[in-house]
This record gives C-alpha cells, sequence and structure tokens, in this order.
C-alpha cells in the first residue's frame, strides 16, 4: 500500500498549496491514502470546519491535529460527528472527539492514531500508554493491514524514543509540530518507517510558518508583542511517503516529499 503524510499546514499560504497540489501529488505518488496535520491551518492556530471539508475534498483521507486543537471553539461540534478528524490519543477522557480509527483503503483497513508529547509540552496522559493500549486492541496483520502514527511532540528524543518502542508495530511513526523536515528518513530495525520530523506545508521564508520581524522581536526584546501571523509567501509542501508489504503491513520504502516554495525538491525514485 501507498501511503502519504503531509507535515503541519500553516495558514493560508500552506492550506492553498496543499488544496491546489493534493490531487495531482496523489495522482503522481499513486498513493492510496492520505493523512495531512491540520492543526495550524486556520491562520495557524487551530482548524474551522470549513477549512476541514476543504482539505478532505482536496484528497485528505484523514486530518491529524496537535497542541492547537482546541483553537477555534467551533472545532468541537464539528469533531465529534467527524470521525475522520483525529485530536491527540492521549488527551484525558471525556475530551471531545477521538485520538485514533480504523479507515477503509479500498478493501484495506489503516488504523491512524495521533499522539502528544509531554516534553516542553502540556502535561497530558502518557503517550507511550496510549499507544501501547491502542496496540492491544488493533495489531498489524491482525485487525489492520496498515497503521500510521502522528507523534505531535517538541523534543526529538521523545519523537525517536516513540518510534524505537514501537518499532514494528506500525508502517509509519511520523513526527510534527516543529515545522522543520527532518534529513533521517529510514526504516527501523523491525519494519517501521520513520521520520523525526516531517516538516510543515508553508512559507519557509518565515520563522517556522510565522512572519519573521514579529517572532524576531520576541527574542530580541523578550516580550510576548504582537501575535503571531503566519507568512504569506510561496509555500512548500512536505511530508512523508511510504510503500509498505501488503502482506505484513510493514514498510518497503520510506522517502521524504518537498515541492515548491524554495526548498530542494524530493520525490520517491520512479515517480
Amino acid at each position: 500500500m501507498r501511503l502519504l503524510f503531509l507535515g503541519d499546514v500553516v495558514g493560508r499560504a500552506g492550506r492553498e498549496a496543499v488544496i491546489a497540489a493534493l490531487p495531482r501529488l496523489r495522482a503522481r505518488l499513486g498513493a492510496e491514502f492520505v493523512v495531512v496535520n491540520a492543526e495550524n491551518a486556520a491562520h495557524g492556530f487551530g482548524l474551522t470546519p470549513e477549512i476541514g471539508r476543504a482539505l478532505f475534498a482536496a484528497g485528505a483521507d484523514v486530518l491529524t491535529l496537535g497542541n492547537h486543537a482546541w483553537d477555534r471553539r467551533e472545532i468541537i461540534p464539528y469533531i465529534e460527528g467527524e470521525p475522520r478528524l483525529l485530536r491527540p490519543l492521549n488527551y484525558p477522557p471525556g475530551t471531545p472527539g477521538r485520538g485514533a480509527g480504523v479507515f477503509a483503503a479500498g478493501a484495506r483497513k489503516v488504523l491512524v492514531a495521533n499522539v502528544m508529547g509531554r516534553l516542553f509540552m502540556e502535561a497530558l496522559d502518557c503517550p507511550f500508554q496510549a499507544t501501547r493500549a491502542l496496540f492491544a486492541t488493533h495489531g498489524l496483520g491482525r485487525t489492520v493491514d496498515a497503521a500510521l502514527i502522528d507523534v505531535h511532540a517538541e523534543a526529538s528524543s521523545e519523537k525517536q524514543a516513540f518510534a524505537h518502542s514501537f518499532d514494528g508495530r506500525a508502517s509509519l511513526i511520523v513526527g510534527t509540530h516543529t515545522h522543520v523536515p527532518s534529513a533521517d528518513a529510514r526504516i527501523l530495525p523491525g519494519g517501521t518507517a520513520f521520520q523525526t520530523d516531517a516538516g510543515m506545508c508553508g512559507d519557509y521564508d518565515s520563522v517556522i510558518g510565522m512572519q519573521k520581524a514579529a517572532a524576531a522581536a520576541r527574542f530580541w526584546k523578550r516580550l510576548p508583542g504582537e501575535r503571531l501571523a503566519p507568512a504569506e509567501g510561496e509555500a512548500a509542501i512536505c511530508g512523508v511517503f511510504v510503500e509498505t508489504d501488503d502482506a505484513t503491513g510493514l514498510a518497503l520504502r520510506i522517502a521524504p516529499v518537498r515541492q515548491g516554495g524554495g526548498l530542494s525538491e524530493a520525490m520517491p525514485e520512479g515517480v
């Protein structure tokens, strides 16, 4: 199975780039299932129902979130009724929405989960324990044909520790949140594809997607200053492509995906 994951969509530049490019990108890669992290899609902070519907219409099968999941109040009734929109699994019981789901990709089933790290982040429930409980219910070759986990975390060490902890249990474990694509796409010893951070879909002539002057001023002055706003120049699309073994659900290859916006282009060989 061919899977495509796109990193954090930031602001109008990022979402317009994804909406425009995703149908062609999906066809070019032969992607059978697409997951997009959309937690920064609404002016850099959160997601609205309208933007969510637009991303689904463009070809996303599942949207994941993160620490900005609740920045837009209107997301609460939407997430309750939209099973394809996932917030972090390790929010406490009773939090609106769901953190994982099993979705159809033709005749096959794909498990998708969204977890959030705790190092330099909110003090949520343990993402490791929550994921172990999830895999007690679902497993490759048992209930699903592929499994993808979006680890929304600040620390590279936490993302890597998480990936090694669940190596062999997932097709792809990919990090989000830091908005910079890491150069470590690889298949771990147990067969799980991993990249520490997928990068963002947004304007890279920025400070992690936000306008440069206001973001830099916070470091110069150590004052909060004005609310940050997304940069609105040409956006790059960043993500990860994975092809899995139909017999095991484990990864056969992983390749970074980058196009547009001034970054060096990267595409899987042969597509």
